[in-house]
């Protein structure tokens, strides 16, 4: 039986482990921290995603525990849209996204992985190409190597040396928060620097995040981000007002430059370790997940990782542009610029959204 090691028990992680072990892998997972958890926040399981999750076995569990996305665009600051989406014509063209939790996604994906696979608390120290990894205990050799260990990779060391993130020059807060009236409209709105996004969640919850260009690692406080969106429109302020300062996310935003390689002897790196990308088109976890699908079926190929880097890299790294491209034209704070950007937004045909979509979300298995 081949051998697998999984460094990292996130999403991208434990997908792997449930896409080898269907192929008759043997897999142990190495998680750093000393439990297998997730942010409090939401996550857009585009329909691409939920194919990578229908092949893992678990698509029904996933919709079941999410809610489909609501039609929504974007708006200015006042609240007046300047591009809708409709759902009902994503829904025919490409298959509806979902928002879930978070936590429930890898809850589900952690229930399909027997407790024996699982080792928290386990820092990698260093990996090998010819799959040996080394930590604080032991040392294990596997049959493969899967960097499944975000941003920071340890393991990317061994197939790329050191690489360093870069800053995309905008900071986000999240919040999952609930109000006492209903939404129905939801959405991005885009300002002058700063961007607000909501999304609705099961059990009437909302998940929302607040963008703003600012210096890396430069301190706020939630106080701070209540005042700078103060005046955007209904229903931002209360949302952000409801937001609890003890559970609010913080996190400067970085990706990758393109890697050379996603492979190098036995190791193959996946999701973030990969191809962290900014958030703007939401395709990090779900390229993640297609990565996972895609290196488990090419696994036991002679030439398998191979063909996985040829596959996975291309693709990934497309997203990544056009991510970043999408972030830099949010984050415009130039009031000529600005206005340049919402008068081409309100122009552009309601169906060209879907044209650009398509090389992204037409991925199958």
């Amino acid at each position: 039986m081949s051998t697998a090691v999984v460094v990292g028990g996130g999403i991208g992680g434990m997908a792997a482990a449930v896409a080898l072990r269907a192929r008759g892998w043997s897999v142990q997972v190495y998680e750093r921290a000393p439990e297998i958890a997730e942010v409090g926040s939401g996550i857009g399981l585009w329909p691409n995603a939920l194919r990578a999750l229908d092949a893992l076995g678990v698509g029904t569990a996933v919709r079941g525990s999410a809610i489909e996305e609501q039609s929504g665009g974007i708006r200015d600051a006042r609240g007046r849209w300047l591009s809708r989406i409709d759902a009902a014509t994503m829904r025919r063209r490409f298959g509806a996204p979902v928002i879930i939790h978070r936590a429930a996604l890898l809850d589900i994906l952690r229930a399909e992985v027997p407790d024996s696979v699982v080792r928290t608390g386990v820092a990698v120290e260093s990996v090998g190409r010819d799959g040996t990894v080394t930590h604080a205990a032991d040392t294990a050799t596997a049959d493969l190597i899967v960097g499944a260990d975000g941003i920071r990779s340890v393991v990317r060391r061994a197939v790329c040396g050191e690489v360093s993130a870069r800053y995309a020059g905008y900071t986000v807060w999240r919040a999952v928060v609930e109000i006492d009236r209903p939404l129905t409209e939801y959405g991005e709105t885009w300002g002058r620097g700063a961007r607000f996004g909501m999304v609705p969640l099961t059990g009437g919850r909302i998940y929302c995040f607040a963008v703003y260009n600012a210096p890396e690692h430069a301190p706020g406080t939630l106080a701070e981000v209540r005042a700078r969106f103060a005046d955007w429109h209904d229903p931002i302020p209360a949302l952000l007002a409801a937001a609890d300062a003890n559970t609010v996310l913080h996190n400067d935003i970085y990706d990758l430059p393109a890697l050379p390689t996603f492979t190098a002897g036995r190791v193959a790196l996946l999701g973030d370790a990969a191809h962290a990308m900014t958030p703007n088109l939401g395709q990090g976890a779900c390229q993640a997940l297609e990565d996972a699908v895609v290196l488990a079926r090419l696994a036991n190929d002679p030439d398998g990782l191979a063909r996985y880097d040829r596959e996975r890299r291309p693709r990934t790294q497309m997203i990544a542009r056009r991510s970043a491209r999408i972030g830099a034209i949010g984050q415009l704070s130039a009031r000529p610029l600005v206005a340049l950007r919402d008068t081409a937004l309100r122009l552009t045909p309601s169906s060209a959204p879907f044209r650009s979509l398509a090389p992204i979300l037409d991925w199958t298995c």
